[in-house]
Protein backbone atom coordinates (compact mmCIF):
# COMPACT_ATOMS: atom_id res chain seq x y z
CA UNK A 1 0.00 0.00 0.00
CA UNK A 2 2.73 2.73 1.02
CA UNK A 3 4.82 3.24 -1.96
CA UNK A 4 7.76 5.12 0.28
CA UNK A 5 7.63 7.42 3.63
CA UNK A 6 9.54 10.51 4.47
CA UNK A 7 10.14 11.67 8.38
CA UNK A 8 11.85 15.19 9.64
CA UNK A 9 14.82 15.05 11.92
CA UNK A 10 15.99 17.71 13.58
CA UNK A 11 19.43 16.47 13.69
CA UNK A 12 20.75 15.07 10.26
CA UNK A 13 23.68 13.70 11.17
CA UNK A 14 22.63 11.77 14.46
CA UNK A 15 19.79 10.52 12.31
CA UNK A 16 22.03 9.72 9.93
CA UNK A 17 24.26 8.37 11.80
CA UNK A 18 21.25 5.69 13.43
CA UNK A 19 19.65 5.08 10.47
CA UNK A 20 23.22 3.92 8.51
CA UNK A 21 23.58 0.96 11.45
CA UNK A 22 20.28 -0.22 12.12
CA UNK A 23 19.14 -0.63 8.71
CA UNK A 24 22.23 -2.03 7.40
CA UNK A 25 21.20 -5.35 9.08
CA UNK A 26 18.13 -5.43 7.06
CA UNK A 27 19.62 -5.07 3.75
CA UNK A 28 18.81 -1.33 3.73
CA UNK A 29 21.48 1.22 2.89
CA UNK A 30 21.41 5.47 1.49
CA UNK A 31 20.53 4.87 -1.98
CA UNK A 32 19.88 8.91 -2.99
CA UNK A 33 21.06 11.82 -1.23
CA UNK A 34 20.00 15.04 -2.01
CA UNK A 35 21.54 18.35 -0.21
CA UNK A 36 20.41 16.93 3.40
CA UNK A 37 17.45 14.94 2.25
CA UNK A 38 18.61 11.04 2.19
CA UNK A 39 16.67 8.33 0.89
CA UNK A 40 17.36 4.51 2.08
CA UNK A 41 16.17 1.41 0.55
CA UNK A 42 17.42 -1.95 -0.52
CA UNK A 43 16.72 -1.15 -4.26
CA UNK A 44 14.70 1.69 -4.33
CA UNK A 45 14.56 4.56 -1.96
CA UNK A 46 11.84 4.48 0.18
CA UNK A 47 12.71 5.70 3.46
CA UNK A 48 13.22 9.60 3.36
CA UNK A 49 15.13 11.62 5.81
CA UNK A 50 14.70 15.12 5.29
CA UNK A 51 15.43 18.02 8.05
CA UNK A 52 12.85 19.35 10.38
CA UNK A 53 11.39 22.77 8.49
CA UNK A 54 8.51 23.39 10.93
CA UNK A 55 8.29 25.06 14.46
CA UNK A 56 6.94 23.47 17.31
CA UNK A 57 7.18 19.60 18.84
CA UNK A 58 7.42 16.94 17.02
CA UNK A 59 4.69 13.95 17.16
CA UNK A 60 5.92 10.48 17.91
CA UNK A 61 6.07 8.17 14.55
CA UNK A 62 6.07 4.13 14.17
CA UNK A 63 8.00 3.08 11.91
CA UNK A 64 8.23 -0.73 10.97
CA UNK A 65 10.78 -1.80 8.86
CA UNK A 66 10.78 -5.75 7.53
CA UNK A 67 13.26 -7.88 8.25
CA UNK A 68 14.54 -10.78 6.18
CA UNK A 69 14.55 -12.93 9.31
CA UNK A 70 14.91 -13.14 13.08
CA UNK A 71 18.77 -13.25 13.38
CA UNK A 72 18.38 -9.61 10.79
CA UNK A 73 15.64 -8.39 13.73
CA UNK A 74 18.47 -9.21 16.44
CA UNK A 75 21.18 -7.46 14.73
CA UNK A 76 18.66 -4.25 14.00
CA UNK A 77 18.20 -4.39 17.97
CA UNK A 78 22.35 -4.92 18.94
CA UNK A 79 23.19 -1.93 16.30
CA UNK A 80 20.45 0.45 17.77
CA UNK A 81 22.03 -0.63 21.35
CA UNK A 82 25.36 -0.04 20.16
CA UNK A 83 23.78 3.39 18.42
CA UNK A 84 22.66 4.56 21.69
CA UNK A 85 19.40 4.09 21.17
CA UNK A 86 16.62 3.66 23.84
CA UNK A 87 15.49 -0.12 23.85
CA UNK A 88 11.84 0.38 24.11
CA UNK A 89 10.83 -3.83 23.25
CA UNK A 90 13.72 -6.20 22.76
CA UNK A 91 13.49 -8.89 20.33
CA UNK A 92 10.81 -11.49 21.10
CA UNK A 93 7.94 -12.88 19.50
CA UNK A 94 4.57 -10.92 19.80
CA UNK A 95 1.40 -13.66 19.75
CA UNK A 96 -0.84 -10.98 20.59
CA UNK A 97 -0.60 -9.74 17.05
CA UNK A 98 0.32 -13.33 15.31
CA UNK A 99 1.68 -16.18 16.32
CA UNK A 100 5.08 -15.51 14.30
CA UNK A 101 5.60 -12.02 14.85
CA UNK A 102 8.51 -11.41 16.11
CA UNK A 103 10.16 -7.48 16.51
CA UNK A 104 12.00 -4.99 18.38
CA UNK A 105 11.41 -1.96 19.16
CA UNK A 106 13.82 1.07 19.73
CA UNK A 107 13.63 5.49 19.63
CA UNK A 108 15.53 7.34 16.81
CA UNK A 109 16.92 10.54 17.94
CA UNK A 110 14.13 12.30 17.39
CA UNK A 111 11.99 9.68 19.51
CA UNK A 112 10.40 7.83 16.86
CA UNK A 113 9.27 4.25 17.65
CA UNK A 114 11.38 2.10 15.17
CA UNK A 115 10.75 -1.35 15.02
CA UNK A 116 12.12 -4.13 12.87
CA UNK A 117 9.56 -7.08 12.20
CA UNK A 118 9.75 -10.64 10.79
CA UNK A 119 6.38 -12.64 10.10
CA UNK A 120 8.50 -15.94 9.53
CA UNK A 121 8.72 -19.05 12.01
CA UNK A 122 11.66 -19.54 12.72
Amino acid sequence: MLDHLGIQARDIPASLAFYDAVLAPLGARRLLEYGDVVGYGVERPDFWLSPTTTSGPAHEAHIAFTAADRAAVRAFHDAAVAAGAEVLHAPKVWPEYHPTYFGAFVRDPDGNNVEAVCHRPE
